[in-house]
């Protein structure tokens, strides 16, 4: 008897939340360059998502970050912060489920959050416990509690 294992249904695509619709918009509206969405649940608890985006220069990267905290506030939803407008080379802003990082693309390109967040957010977060269990305080071996 020969059986055929039924293909299987590739699960559907999670849909946008609604202020990730409206982040969207405006990065789109503003012209942002090599936009990157990352999913971080289960890599830290600070957002569910986090939106990477490059804009042009200075200027530019204070733009967007602007016009994305005006759209969510139109649309009801409550900015928590933004850091580094000042220099405008790196804006963050604290959307509470959704962090925006808008940076110049030769700062994007230094510190590579794409590269810590996406696939390798494992390894970033095993790294300090393992450290801490290769230091072992002096007369302690391992297994052992101090007496």
């Amino acid at each position: 008897m020969i059986t055929r294992a039924r293909p299987r249904r590739s699960p559907e695509p999670e849909r946008a939340s609604p202020l990730q619709e409206v982040v969207a918009a405006a990065l789109d509206d503003m012209k942002a360059v090599n936009v990157k969405v990352l999913d971080v649940r289960g890599l830290t608890d600070i957002a569910d998502t986090m939106i990477i985006a490059s804009g042009n220069s200075d200027r530019h990267v204070k733009s967007i970050a602007d016009r994305v905290i005006e759209e969510a506030k139109k649309s009801g939803f409550r900015p928590l912060g933004k850091e580094g407008e000042r220099d405008g080379e790196w804006v963050l802003v604290d959307l509470q489920d959704i962090i925006l990082h808008v940076m110049l693309p030769r700062v994007r390109e230094f510190y590579g959050l794409e590269r810590l967040w996406d696939n390798g957010g494992g390894e970033v977060a095993a790294a300090p416990a393992a450290a801490a269990t290769a230091v072992q305080p002096r007369g302690v071996k391992r297994g052992r509690q101090p007496s």
